[in-house]
């Protein structure tokens, strides 16, 4: 039995650890300061970089990963909070589109405060990644084509 590493597959086990570190980093400060998740972060993210600011459920599932009903089940809650409403669409009465409220807006700001604050420390934490971030986000976004 074959116990040697690849290259390939070390840099698989790197990637899925340095993402569960931040993932929960990131999950535990934006909900002790703002009660919301990483995933529901990146989702209103989304919205408020969407064109316009409204989005299907459809585009904002492919952006963020998640199925269109996924999306919906997320959406719901934060809905019902007044972050988000929803209207049908002008041409299609069968497409729902999403929009930030103006308190999802402040929402999505403070918690984009939280990211950078806790990016920043990390930072601080790893010089190397500081001085080449501009190269590591082309290569992570290369190599997520």
């Amino acid at each position: 039995m074959n116990t040697q590493i690849s290259n390939e597959q070390q840099l698989s086990l790197s990637f899925a650890a340095a993402w569960l570190r931040l993932e929960k980093r990131l999950d535990s400060n934006l909900g002790a300061i703002r009660g919301i998740s990483l995933a529901e972060y990146r989702l209103l993210r989304a919205l408020a970089d969407a064109p316009g600011s409204w989005a299907s459920r459809v585009d904002l599932a492919q952006t963020v990963g998640l199925t269109p009903s996924g999306v919906t089940r997320a959406l719901r809650p934060m809905e019902k909070l007044g972050f988000v409403s929803t209207a049908k669409s002008k041409r299609d009465a069968r497409l729902a589109l999403a929009t930030l409220t103006p308190a999802g807006k402040e929402l999505v700001d403070d918690a984009s405060a939280v990211v950078n604050d806790s990016m920043q420390t990390l930072m601080n934490r790893s010089p190397r990644t500081r001085e080449n971030i501009s190269q590591m986000i082309e290569m992570l976004d290369e190599f997520g084509r």
